[in-house]
């Protein structure tokens, strides 16, 4: 059985008039994927979602689509609710109906079977969308002061004098900022999206996945910890220039690849456990 040529032939209208629609919404979205940091690893989730749908073609060629009512339903909402976003200024919405509306052409064109055999791809495209500032503001702050005051009695357990104020440690000859970058919410946002992938091609019970994903927080949080922590020690002997420029872009790149290191861990370590 073959997917209909006119189903196909529908489906790519539908995404013409799709794109057309959601072009005032793209520049600026992607201008915030390359502006602001903790939006940064939106860039990649396009190529990795149409990378796990082209490997889905054969199966999706071999089905007999039939139209889905509900999809078309769906997309008629979509864009009833993006064009009210749109007009209010909340681009938020408008971003989440950028994606909710290409799902819902997918179920509308090809039916809820190709659907479901797409369900993971479609849905890693969510993570395109900008986290809110508002929100980022809510979770950021907790958890610099989290991060600075297990940091500040790590570095006073190594003997080393210490005082903390808020977001600030203060050293004998030094003090050093726990700034909003090193709330490590980046490096949580970028290794659930990569737990994710992991979770998905990992082999398993869904209790498995769904550790592989969750572990992803603690994860970061940790790893981004110890970054704040070795950064303290080193600010006591050689001052907060090394808070500052080279040597703090490379900090934040070791402990991210930690990070990762520890997710693939875990990932293996589950693997082995499913056997």
């Amino acid at each position: 059985m073959e997917t209909s040529k006119a189903n196909l032939w529908a489906l790519a209208g539908l995404l013409l008039l799709w794109l057309a629609a959601f072009v005032p919404i793209i520049p600026s979205m992607v201008n915030t994927w390359f502006s602001h940091s903790d939006n940064s690893h939106a860039v990649l989730v396009p190529f990795v979602s149409f990378y796990f749908i082209w490997e889905k073609r054969a199966d999706i060629l071999r089905f007999q689509t039939r139209g889905s009512a509900a999809g078309l339903v769906l997309l008629a909402l979509c864009l009833l609710f993006y064009a009210v976003s749109f007009v209010g200024g909340i681009a938020f919405f408008c971003r989440l109906m950028l994606v909710a509306s290409f799902i819902a052409i997918i179920w509308g064109c090809l039916g809820a079977k190709v659907l479901r055999l797409l369900a993971f791809p479609l849905g890693f495209l969510f993570f395109i969308i900008p986290v809110p500032d508002t929100l980022l503001n809510l979770v950021s702050f907790p958890l610099q002061l989290l991060a600075t005051k297990i940091s500040a009695d790590l570095i006073a357990y190594c003997s080393i004098p210490v005082y903390r104020e808020g977001n600030m440690l203060f050293f004998l000859n030094t003090q050093l900022e726990v700034a909003e970058a090193c709330s490590g919410i980046r490096s949580i946002m970028a290794l659930t999206m990569i737990s994710a992938i992991f979770a998905y091609i990992s082999e398993g019970t869904v209790w498995r996945k769904v550790i592989l994903v969750v572990a992803a927080i603690p994860i970061a949080f940790i790893a981004n910890i110890l970054r704040v922590t070795g950064t303290g020690i080193l600010a006591h002997f050689y001052g907060d220039k090394v808070a500052r420029g080279f040597l703090h872009d490379i900090s934040g790149f070791t402990v991210f690849f930690f990070g990762l290191i520890m997710l693939y861990g875990l990932y293996w370590l589950l693997k082995r456990i499913g056997k």
